[in-house]
């Protein structure tokens, strides 16, 4: 029997999303203690999936995600990285629409005040989202000006503060994504304190990438593959921690180094893999969810596909807003080159529909 890690009734999209918050103006002052007070599991919101998928900047959009739902219907997936000023002052449509397919989704919040932070949260429960996370984790130099991102691990009281006053304003759970140290800071002992000060507030879950960040002198790119991965560091905390939900990320490219993972630790979140090759979560639901459903073929999924690229068109949007996201279906298979050359090239012409993926079927063999 499949387990059910979340409420997936339909989207509240929108449903009192203007209103204000009663609470989002006051912020709850933490207590400290000489040790850390674990949050109860009587306390503890939902339950964490064994399986995600990364929330990455210009890749987990809604229309990567109605294509992730295709192939997978319980791995939780991510918005990406939206900061909290956009949400409060920008297009909310734009920024938080989703499909009720989607669900679970969480939102990934960025930023550093904590009254900004409960009031998206807020906005983001009546909008729909499951769950609310604090990106704690992102080395982009226009993140770390801002004050919030990998940054903040330096600011463990800050955080606290931001999930205190979230979970304050919200009913779902609140989770953090944060690195296993930035710079300089980057002993286990540090993240150690990180996590201690943050788990008082009551975050659900700690969801940790196993590289440290450099804050300078690295870029976002080489900041996912030039810190050296310190899965052992990971390991330890859940180890130390055991009240606590303990996710790991970073560096995974298949299910068997997941298995490994879940005997350390609650669960793994897969990034660039669950991008560049889509149709690794196929048995995702059945080998970690005990759901009997996979989808049947590449192909089928495309087949589902055409009709919201479809839609999409009618409502004004390019074909290669959402055909951009399937480059990677076919990824290792025969025809996968003039797969992603046909959809990169037609996707863009002026006028083209969802006949796109019709032609681009015609150049990869019929049973994949």
């Amino acid at each position: 029997m499949a387990t059910a890690y979340y409420d997936v009734g339909p989207s509240r999209r929108g449903l009192d999303a203007c209103a204000p918050a009663a609470n989002s103006a006051r912020v709850p002052t933490l207590h400290r203690h000489d040790r850390p007070l674990p949050v109860a599991p009587s306390l503890r919101r939902g339950l964490t999936p064994p399986l995600s998928v990364a929330p990455m900047m210009d890749c987990t959009d809604r229309h990567y995600r109605y294509l992730m739902r295709q192939i997978t219907r319980r791995t939780l997936l991510y918005t990406e990285m939206i900061p909290a000023t956009t949400i409060i002052h920008g297009d909310r449509a734009r920024f938080l629409d989703f499909d009720p397919i989607d669900h679970p989704v969480a939102i990934q919040l960025g930023g550093d005040d904590p009254a900004a932070l409960a009031e998206c949260a807020r906005i983001a429960e009546g909008w729909g989202y499951d769950e609310i996370n604090l990106n704690v984790g992102c080395p982009s130099t226009r993140v770390s000006s801002g004050n919030f991102g990998a940054c903040l691990m330096q600011r463990p009281a800050v955080v606290a503060r931001a999930v205190e006053a979230m979970r304050a304003a919200v009913s779902i759970p609140v989770t953090v994504k944060h690195r296993i140290g930035v710079d300089d800071h980057d002993r286990y002992e540090d993240m150690l304190t990180f996590v201690h000060t943050v788990a008082e507030a009551g975050t659900d879950r700690f969801t940790v990438h196993a590289r440290k960040a450099w804050l300078k002198g690295l870029s976002p790119k080489q900041n996912r593959s030039v810190p050296p991965l310190r899965y052992g560091d990971v390991h330890r905390l859940k180890r130390e921690l055991p009240h606590l939900d303990i996710e790991i990320n970073g560096g995974f490219v298949d299910f068997d180094s997941v298995d490994e993972q879940l005997a350390h630790v609650d669960a793994v979140m897969i990034g660039r893999a669950a991008y560049d090759n889509p149709w690794l979560f196929a048995d995702a639901d059945r080998r970690y969810f005990g759901l009997d459903w996979a989808p049947q073929s590449r192909r089928a999924v495309v087949e589902a596909m055409i009709p919201y690229v479809a839609e999409q068109r009618a409502q004004g949007l390019r074909p290669h807003h959402v055909t951009r996201h399937m480059m990677h279906l076919y990824a290792g298979m025969r025809g996968a080159r003039a797969w992603r050359r046909h959809l990169a090239e037609r996707g863009q012409e002026p006028g083209v529909g969802a006949e796109v993926l019709r032609e681009a079927l015609e150049l990869v063999p019929a049973d994949a």
